[in-house]
Parts: C-alpha cells; sequence; structure tokens
C-alpha cells in the first residue's frame, strides 16, 4: 500500500508543479493574440518526456528511483502539457473566424510537437549512451 501511496504522491506533485509551471509561461507569453503559451508548453513538454523517457535506463526509469520517472513524465509533464486548452483555443480562434490561424496552429502544434518529442528522445539516447559509455 506504501509503494502506491508513494506513486499517487509523486504523480500528484509533480502535476501540480507542472500546471504552476504552465501558468507561468501562459502568462508569461499572453496578449499575442495567438496561444502562444500553449504552443510553447507543449513543445517543451513533448522535448521533455522524450528527452526523460531515452536518457533514462528503460521506460523512463532509473535504477533504484522508479518514482523519479512517475514524478517527471505522469506528473509534471502530464501538468505541464494540455492538450483540453489546445482544443478550447483553436475552437475560439475557429469560432472567431480566423480559419486560417485555427489551421496553422493546430497543424503548427502537430508538427513542433512531434520534433519535440523525437528531438527530446535523440538527445536523451545520446546522453544516455554518453554516460553508460564511460
Amino acid at each position: 500500500m506504501a509503494g502506491r501511496l508513494g506513486l499517487y504522491a509523486a504523480v500528484g506533485a509533480g502535476g501540480a508543479l507542472g500546471s504552476a509551471a504552465r501558468y507561468g509561461v501562459s502568462l508569461a507569453l499572453a496578449g499575442a493574440g495567438f496561444p502562444c503559451g500553449t504552443l510553447a508548453v507543449n513543445a517543451l513538454g513533448s522535448f521533455l518526456i522524450g528527452f526523460y523517457f531515452a536518457g533514462t535506463d528503460t521506460d523512463g526509469q532509473t535504477a533504484g528511483r522508479p518514482l523519479a520517472g512517475q514524478f517527471v513524465m505522469g506528473g509534471f509533464c502530464g501538468g505541464f502539457t494540455t492538450f483540453s486548452i489546445f482544443s478550447l483555443e483553436a475552437l475560439r480562434l475557429a469560432q472567431e473566424g480566423a480559419w486560417g490561424q485555427a489551421g496553422a496552429f493546430v497543424g503548427g502544434s502537430l508538427i513542433l510537437w512531434s520534433v519535440s518529442i523525437w528531438l527530446g528522445h535523440e538527445i536523451g539516447t545520446r546522453a544516455r549512451r554518453a554516460r553508460t559509455a564511460g
């Protein structure tokens, strides 16, 4: 039972920090007339989860620290990134008649986030290989 509680605590703590960080980034990038904050947090979160997953020993777990992966990936990245806000912002752009911006936001987001997770994964893989080789 204590292991499960630790898991929930790790995910919850990471989620709280990730959500607070997302709010901070959104405030910092507000006022552009385009949902830059959502675009940025999802790109950064995609990079971070790809980097962490690939840079750790196996499937986001580090030897002797299984809760760390849950804290970072399930908690922090889960709280930091947001699909619901992304969906709402795309809908609002479309409702305002900004169809070109809505399309650019959705298409650009998918491309940017996919590139971000790939890049994070590549860099994490290289970092893990360098750590284990030397």
